[in-house]
């Protein structure tokens, strides 16, 4: 074996290689070391600006909503009062701290650009990063909510989604809501309908979709488009179950009549100068129709009418003529409490149900028809009165007023002030 001897001259060599190399990855690691600190300040600088992003996004967000809600109940007045209370419980004073708080309605930008029942809330904060202020003297943070103003204190609301006149007065009739607003949850351009000389006062107008024959409208607190759509305030109330026929055949009322509770499967017709009371409680019309003529009077206090077929088919409707003499409350309490008028959900799209009474047309409570044409006239002056329509489409075929002092009955609310938020 060759063996070649290292000297002490080589031995010195191979140990001053070895010290220069650690030499060498000291030197690398010096250099290396600004790059990872400016790492690490970047990871701290972009968690700080998240965190921050985070906490202002959650204050828009919240500012918004209450802004719209503050808008729905009380008009402009207060919303920006309320948002900036509400940017500031987060921490985001307007005017200190460098905090700008712009609120728009309409917002000024997106999807909602231009439409008046929107609320958008813009905060913008500089913000003091730990390396990245070494070039960039503050980072501005900047968040934007925008939130839809909802419909409140409503006494008429059409369900329909897509249907246009969903809610509409024609000809010379004029509608009075008294203390309350009219709302559509269509989307079709003419969602809300105001034709010929027809006139409709109201707290406010408001519309899913849009509006046509603004210059028949006088709303207090104005009119709004694309306002997020109402919910059906008694979508949770079930049909009442029952079995059988309490009375088969027709009632044809000629004279003074009392009628108890029960389920009717038979027409019943209250005939011109005739007088039916009907006994507190509930009444079934199981494909069968409710008419009462000119003339007639039809009196019930603490009732609910309720129109559904045992069989799917050959729903009843209601059919209140001119000059009919109406005098109608509903229970207090129970299943149906508040509902003098309830509609069966499955009845086909568009049922005509009619009430054309007249000035003499007293009806207290809500009528709850989600699937009916209605058609209204009339109704009590008093403003203390109490009468919600919510239906299908609403159409007001002559001079009628609606009030919602509902103190006295428990009518749930349509619509509220709330408001949701849609970016």
């Amino acid at each position: 074996m060759l063996r070649f001897p290292i000297g002490a001259r080589h031995r010195k060599t191979i140990v001053d290689f070895i010290h220069d190399s650690t030499g060498a990855y000291l030197v690398v690691f010096a250099l290396s070391l600004p790059v990872l600190i400016g790492l690490i300040g970047l990871g701290t600088d972009y968690g700080l600006w998240t965190y921050k992003q985070q906490t202002m996004q959650s204050a828009t967000d919240a500012a918004a909503v209450s802004g719209a809600a503050a808008y729905t109940a009380s008009g402009d007045g207060p919303v920006v009062s309320q948002v900036n209370a509400i940017t500031a419980s987060y921490g985001l004073v307007n005017g200190q701290n460098s905090v700008v708080i712009s609120i728009h309605r309409p917002p000024t930008q997106g999807s909602y650009a231009g439409n008046g029942s929107a609320i958008e809330v813009v905060a913008q904060q500089p913000m003091d990063l730990l390396f990245s202020a070494l070039w960039q003297q503050a980072f501005v943070v900047t968040t934007r909510s925008v939130a839809m103003a909802n419909a409140a204190n409503a006494c008429v609301l059409a369900l329909d989604q897509t249907a246009s006149a969903a809610a509409s007065a024609q000809g010379s009739t004029s509608v009075t809501l008294n203390n309350c607003s009219l709302v559509s949850n269509s989307t079709s351009p003419t969602s809300v309908s105001v034709g010929g000389s027809a006139l409709i006062q109201a707290l406010s107008v408001g519309a899913a979709g849009g509006i046509s024959g603004l210059s028949g409208i006088k709303a207090s607190e104005g009119t709004a488009t694309g306002i997020w759509p109402v919910t059906d305030p008694y979508a949770d109330v079930q049909m009442p179950t029952y079995s059988g026929c309490t009375i088969n055949g027709k009632e044809n009322i000629k004279g003074k009549t009392t009628l108890d509770p029960g389920v009717y499967c038979g027409d019943i017709t209250v005939n011109a100068g005739a007088v039916l009371t009907l006994n507190p409680g509930i009444y079934i019309l199981d494909r069968a129709n409710l008419k009462v003529n000119g003339g007639a009077t039809l009196i019930g206090h603490g009732v609910t009418i309720i129109f559904t077929s045992s069989t799917g088919s050959n729903y009843g409707t209601a059919s209140i003529n001119g000059g009919a003499i109406l005098d109608l409350t509903p229970p207090l309490t129970g299943d149906t409490a508040g509902i003098v008028v309830f509609g069966d959900r499955n009845m086909p799209v568009g049922t005509a149900f009619s009430f054309n009474g007249g000035a003499s047309q007293n009806l207290a409570g809500s009528i709850y028809l989600p699937k009916a044409a209605v058609s209204y006239s009339g109704g009590n002056t008093a403003t203390n009165a109490c009468i919600k329509i919510i239906a299908d489409t609403v159409t007001f075929t002559g001079n009628s007023n609606l009030s919602i002092d509902c103190s006295a009955y428990p009518t749930r609310a349509i619509g509220g002030a709330a408001g949701k938020l849609v970016e």
